[in-house]
């Protein structure tokens, strides 16, 4: 019983880890994207980001979804556990609907300027791989709390149905932001379901345009319902990052741990030498 508890605990780390050092051994070997950052200080700069943001989601997101999830499964809280469905069907329910909710969130991320501060950190990477999946502020983990606990008692999620989410969740934010080239066909049928590294790479543009559009973590279907799949941009074409924050200076740790705290700049207007000062000072 000790056992079986204890390898459904670990079953979301260890898909992620496991993915993550996959993907990090294929994009050395098979890399969509030109660097423009050394690989190793990257790593380690969002290493660090991650470092601080494994606490947060150990020290408070854990406890909130594990009381909420056992809670909801005791009082037959929310949408799902309303109309009653079949067990296996509750769970897939479940799943899909987490899905859709975090497509919701992270379109909210960027379009209320108070999240866009947390979020912006996450964007500011100058390259896009594995490694951008683990460079999230602690800021921004904590604020989600509260949508967390929302997703989970308004749909009705149960423990199991969260664990099996977070199973799929975390390599699948590890893939989509690898810097892995996939055989264009393979990746062109794969996107149809779900997010891929050149989906995301649009994303990830310093284009605006394009940094509105592919928001789905999992299910492509949620940017097909919502019309904000686009496909028709070119990797090479893309610039990583923010327009404001495109100079390596800018990026350093310290700067973006500190960076939603501080006076923003307008971030979606490169700034050359003379208006740097003016934002400064703004």
């Amino acid at each position: 019983m000790k056992l079986n508890k204890l390898l459904k605990n670990i079953a979301a780390p260890v898909a992620a880890l496991g993915a993550f050092g996959l993907l990090i051994w294929i994009e050395n070997r098979r890399p969509l994207r030109r660097s423009v950052e050394s690989k190793f200080v990257r790593n380690f700069r969002n290493m660090a980001v991650a470092g601080a943001t494994s606490g947060a989601l150990y020290l408070v997101e854990k406890p909130v979804t594990d009381r909420l999830t056992k809670l909801v499964e005791r009082h037959n809280f929310g949408l799902l556990k309303i109309i009653k469905l079949p067990r296996q069907l509750e769970l897939v329910s479940a799943v899909v609907l987490l899905d859709y909710t975090l497509y919701v969130w992270h379109v909210l991320t960027h379009k209320i300027p108070f999240l866009w501060r947390f979020h912006l950190v996450h964007h500011t990477d100058l390259d896009l791989d594995a490694s951008t999946a683990i460079r999230f502020h602690f800021g921004e983990l904590i604020i989600s709390v509260a949508w967390r606990a929302a997703q989970i008692v308004v749909i009705g999620v149960s423990p199991a149905a969260l664990k099996i989410w977070q199973v799929f969740l975390f390599p699948s934010v590890f893939f989509h932001h690898s810097n892995i080239e996939l055989p264009a066909e393979f990746e062109k049928n794969l996107s149809r379901f779900i997010t891929t590294p050149r989906l995301h790479g649009i994303h990830h543009s310093a284009v605006l345009s394009e940094t509105d559009s592919n928001w789905s973590s999992g299910l492509t279907v949620w940017d097909w319902l919502h019309g904000t799949l686009k496909t028709n941009v070119q990797q090479a074409e893309i610039v990583i990052g923010v327009p404001a924050f495109q100079n390596p200076e800018d990026v350093v740790l310290a700067k973006i741990i500190k960076l939603p705290f501080e006076t923003q700049k307008p971030s979606w207007r490169q700034l050359t030498e003379e208006n740097r000062a003016e934002n400064n000072l703004q």
